[in-house]
């Protein structure tokens, strides 16, 4: 699949680090490095604006590393960029841990997949089909 995009930052372009990785890393796009004080949130740019087809989306997901290593993380993850979409790509960054975090020009922030994603038609009703789970939710199914 090809995607138009516009790279305003001084970065090299989001790309695959392996063939069977399933997003690309996006770089913070900073004049000044950016310090992300404990349980602050923060948008930070990428310089990037890209063009997807209608019926895709991009999500913007945590870099696993980040978070086990540094408590940052994708506040909205996954954050989504629809297809109608042409403004600059922000990532929602928070600060989990008990330490500042300091955001330098370059690094790698968070991961882009690109998606396929489908249309709801809804269809009104006055009841649902049963199944085993019933209206069981949050942990009904137990966690072992």
């Amino acid at each position: 699949m090809q995607i138009k995009i516009i790279n305003k930052s001084k970065h090299p372009l989001p790309h695959y680090e392996t063939i069977a990785s399933a997003g690309m890393d996006l770089r913070a796009n900073l004049e000044s490095p950016v310090v992300l004080k404990p349980l602050e949130r923060t948008i930070v740019k990428t310089g990037m604006f890209i063009e997807l087809p209608i019926g895709y989306e991009a999500q913007v997901r945590p870099r696993s590393g980040l978070a086990a290593k540094n408590g940052i993380t994708v506040l909205n993850a996954p954050g989504t960029v629809d297809a109608d979409y042409r403004g600059e790509i922000g990532v929602i960054l928070v600060n989990i841990s008990h330490d500042n975090f300091i955001i330098k020009d370059g690094e790698r922030i968070a991961q882009l997949v690109i998606s396929k994603h489908e249309r709801a038609e809804w269809i009104d009703s006055i009841e649902l089909s049963e199944t085993s789970r019933g209206e069981g939710g949050f942990g009904s199914t137990g966690i072992k």
